[in-house]
């Protein structure tokens, strides 16, 4: 045998080495990925795009977001573990049906433990003692980086009313100055949980849940635009300004809660210069400070000429509360100096 041709054999043997070297390096890389880490890696052949299983991928990727870092979802969590730092905002591709026949992404009802309540009725249903807040909660607002923003609810942010005690009652929003017919805009990123009617009351209204933990209302308007489970993002229009329900004249009505319970709006947005104060709003046990007193006994000495109905008007509350908590019907006649519990 030639020379040449002696070292035809051992050269196929190194090559064959070699490519199980190979193949055992690629097996070794790919066995520490995930499976879904796996199905992703861009093959080094040509194939047919397949849009069920990328569809699949897709939710199984975006789902690994938001577990990522040790967010359990599933678990009861405290005001401190919220994470409400935690900015990324995954859909999970699952939809849920609500109360309302409504089909909605799943992240709605499990990004915030209280979202898990969902209710297209009340816009407090949270049953949420403010007395137990003790903690510090940071809220991001909006992260512009991320894909969030922000917006005034309207144009003109003239206060006509502010949040605070009026009378004998708690006025839970802001009253921003405008006209019939403006626009009224989501404030932040959400969903639509309720649009109803309060003839006594809001009127027409709207109310949001954002992605950041909180829900804003949007009252006395006179068109809606929206939809129960409608996505909506920072500046879109809701809906047009009105005077419907229980209002003096044309106004936003505008609130922000937390679990159901009002925020002062002014502790977010310098009204003033129509500017939000910060991206992070730190959410303290102060901010409640005035649903803590609203929880307090309070008590009314009758005068000449009250009876139930002006007595329930006068504090914003109903006659049926008022029977309730001081055992009588209103058929009841009321002395002169009688002492009755409101609340």
């Amino acid at each position: 045998m030639r020379q040449p041709e002696r070292w035809i054999p051992l050269l196929v043997f190194c090559l064959l080495l070699s490519f199980k070297n190979l193949a055992q390096e690629k097996k070794r890389r790919n066995k520490g990925a995930s499976r879904l880490e796996q199905r992703i890696i861009s093959p080094d052949e040509l194939q047919i795009f397949d849009a069920d299983r990328y569809r699949e991928d897709l939710s199984e990727l975006t789902n690994t977001l938001i577990f990522e870092e040790g967010i359990d979802l599933k678990k009861r969590l405290s005001l401190v573990s919220e994470a409400t730092l935690y900015a990324i905002w995954a859909p999970t591709n699952i939809l849920v049906e609500v109360a309302e026949k409504v089909l909605i992404d799943s992240i709605w009802i499990t990004a915030h433990e209280y979202y898990g309540l969902w209710d297209s009725k009340k816009v407090n249903s949270y049953d949420f003692d403010p007395r137990e807040f003790t903690d510090t909660l940071s809220v991001v607002l909006y992260d512009p980086y991320l894909g969030s923003n922000w917006s005034v609810p309207v144009e003109n942010t003239e206060i006509n009313s502010p949040f605070g005690r009026r009378w004998y009652r708690w006025h839970h929003g802001t009253d921003l100055k405008l006209a019939v017919g403006d626009p009224v805009k989501a404030v932040f990123d959400g969903i639509v949980r309720v649009r109803s009617y309060e003839r006594y009351g809001y009127g027409h209204y709207v109310v949001i849940r954002h992605r950041n933990g909180l829900e804003t209302l949007y009252g006395h308007l006179s068109k809606v635009h929206v939809v129960v489970g409608q996505e909506i993002r920072a500046g879109e229009i809701l809906g047009l300004g009105g005077n419907t329900g229980r209002s003096t004249g044309p106004h936003l009505h505008f609130e922000v809660r937390y679990r159901g319970l009002s925020i002062d709006p002014t502790e977010l947005f310098d009204f003033e210069i129509g500017r939000i104060k910060s991206p992070v709003f730190m959410l303290t046990a102060t901010s409640f400070e005035h649903e803590i007193r609203l929880r307090e006994a309070i008590y009314h000495r009758v005068r000449s000429g009250e009876n139930l109905s002006v007595i329930a008007r006068r504090y914003g509350v109903r006659m049926s509360q008022i029977t309730r908590l001081n055992g009588i019907s209103t058929r009841s006649i009321l002395r002169i100096g009688q002492r009755l519990q409101i609340q």
